[in-house]
C-alpha cells in the first residue's frame, strides 16, 4: 500500500517535516541552458551526468550536476531560488567536495580543519540534508544520521581516522533520525526518545510505490539498512559529550520543529548545530496554540521555541556560526536575533503574517492553512494557528 510521508509521520506522532542557510557565497554569471548529458566542470571535475531539465523548469531551478549513486526522480516540493542557487554553486564548484568509495552516496565538504558537512540526497522528495561529523582529539561526533543509505558508518570511521564514535540525534524525522539502525547506540533530548523508539522494520515502505519501485530518488535498495533495535539514550537539555582533552560539545533543547528537538553546541569551533529549526527554504518551529500529536506534544509550540530561541541569543558570545540541516549553512550568528524578533512577532499578532497558503486535503476532509512571517534578512517562519 502506498504511503506518502506526512501521513506516515502523522501515524508516527511526529510533527510536520520541514526544511532549513549558509554564508554567502562567491556569485557566477549564468550560464547558456544547458542539454542533457552536456559535460560541465564540478569542482574542478568534469561531470556527464546532468539531468534533462525538468518539464516545469520554468517554476523550478535549473538541474544540478550529481555524480553520487543516487538519482532524483521527483521532488515533492520545490525549493526556494535562494536555497536552490546556494546548493547548486555548492556542489558544482566547491573545491573541499569529496565522494569516497565507502559511501558513494555522500559528498563530503570541509567545514572546518576537523568538522565535515556529509550531504546526501533526500529519499523522500523534501529538501536533501547534512550530516555533521566533528572529529576531537579523541572521539568524533555524527549529529544525525539521514536514512543510513550507504555506509555511513565505515566514511565516518575513514574521515576520523577510526576514532569511537558519538552519533547523537536532532530530532525524529526521517532524513534525520531513520540510519541510527546503522549503530548500536544513539543520544538524544528526553522527549525525543519515545518517538525514535517507534521506529520499525516498516518505516522505509514508503519510500516504494505499490510496484516496489522508488517513488522520488533511485538509489540500490540493498544499500538501505536493515531495520534492528538500538539502545536509545535519551539525556537533559545541557548535557556535555567530551571527544578529548578541551574539547566539549553540549545538547541544547529547542523544541518548535518537533516535541524533542535538540541542537548541539561545538565550543571549540563556536558553532551551533541547529537541526531543522533554521532553514533558508521555510522555518517550520511551531505552532501557535496547537499543540503536536504524541508525547511531549506541547514542546512543538511556537512559544516554547522562542523562548529557548532567547537562551541562545543571551549565549551568542559562545558561538559564532550556525549551522542547520538543510540547505544554506554556515550563517554568522547575528541571524539569531532576527529570528527571535520574527518569532516576537508572530506572538504578538498571529494574523499579521505576511501571508498564507492553504491546502485541501485528501478524501474532502477539509483543509489545512500554514501562516508564514518574513524573517528580516532570511527565510521565513511556517506556524499553524487555530483561530477557535
Amino acid at each position: 500500500m502506498t504511503t506518502n510521508r506526512r501521513s506516515f509521520l502523522r501515524n508516527a506522532g511526529a510533527g510536520a517535516a520541514a526544511l532549513s542557510l549558509s554564508s554567502v557565497l562567491p556569485s557566477v554569471a549564468a550560464a547558456a541552458e544547458p542539454q542533457a548529458g552536456q559535460a560541465i566542470n564540478a569542482g574542478g571535475r568534469t561531470a556527464t551526468n546532468y539531468l534533462p531539465l525538468p518539464a516545469n523548469h520554468k517554476r523550478e531551478g535549473w538541474p544540478i550536476a550529481s555524480e553520487l549513486k543516487s538519482k532524483r526522480i521527483k521532488y515533492d516540493t520545490p525549493q526556494n531560488q535562494i536555497s536552490w542557487a546556494y546548493m547548486k554553486e555548492m556542489r558544482e564548484n566547491n573545491k573541499t567536495r569529496k565522494i569516497y568509495p565507502v559511501n558513494p552516496y555522500v559528498e563530503v565538504y570541509t567545514l572546518r580543519e576537523n568538522a565535515y558537512e556529509l550531504f546526501s540526497e533526500n529519499c523522500d522528495g523534501l529538501g536533501d540534508f547534512f550530516m555533521h561529523l566533528i572529529v576531537g582529539p579523541e572521539k568524533a561526533m555524527l549529529i544525525d544520521c539521514g536514512y543510513g543509505l550507504g555506509d555511513v558508518k565505515g566514511l565516518c570511521d575513514q574521515l576520523s581516522g577510526g576514532k569511537p564514535l558519538i552519533v547523537v540525534n536532532t530530532h525524529e524525522h526521517p532524513d534525520h533520525a531513520f540510519g541510527n539502525c546503522r549503530f548500536d547506540k544513539v543520544y538524544c533530548h528526553e522527549y525525543l526518545a519515545p518517538y525514535l523508539a517507534q521506529q520499525n522494520a516498516h518505516m522505509f515502505d514508503y519510500l516504494f510505490d505499490d510496484y516496489g519501485d522508488n517513488i522520488w530518488l533511485q538509489f540500490d535498495k540493498k544499500d538501505l539498512p536493515t531495520f534492528k533495535k538500538y539502545e536509545i539514550a535519551p539525556v537533559k537539555d545541557g548535557a556535555i559529550f567530551n571527544l578529548g582533552p578541551g574539547y566539549d560539545i553540549e545538547l541544547v533543547f529547542t523544541g518548535g520543529h518537533s516535541a524533542g528537538h535538540a541542537g548541539f553546541l561545538d565550543k571549540r569551533n563556536r558553532i551551533f548545530y541547529s537541526g531543522d529549526n533554521i532553514c533558508s527554504d521555510v522555518s517550520s518551529c511551531g505552532s501557535i496554540n496547537v499543540p503536536g500529536r504524541g508525547p511531549h506534544g506541547e514542546q512543538t509550540e511556537l512559544k516554547v521555541y522562542r523562548d529557548n530561541m532567547k537562551r541562545l541569543v543571551d549565549r551568542m558570545d559562545e558561538y559564532d556560526y550556525v549551522c542547520p540541516n538543510h540547505f544554506m549553512t554556515n550563517l554568522e550568528n547575528s541571524l539569531m536575533t532576527n529570528i527571535l524578533e520574527a518569532c516576537d512577532a508572530v506572538l504578538a499578532n498571529p494574523e499579521g503574517y505576511d501571508y498564507k497558503v492553504e491546502k485541501w486535503n485528501k478524501g474532502g476532509a477539509g483543509s489545512t492553512i500554514r501562516y508564514y512571517k518574513f524573517i528580516r534578512g532570511f527565510s521565513v517562519i511556517a506556524y499553524g494557528y487555530n483561530k477557535a
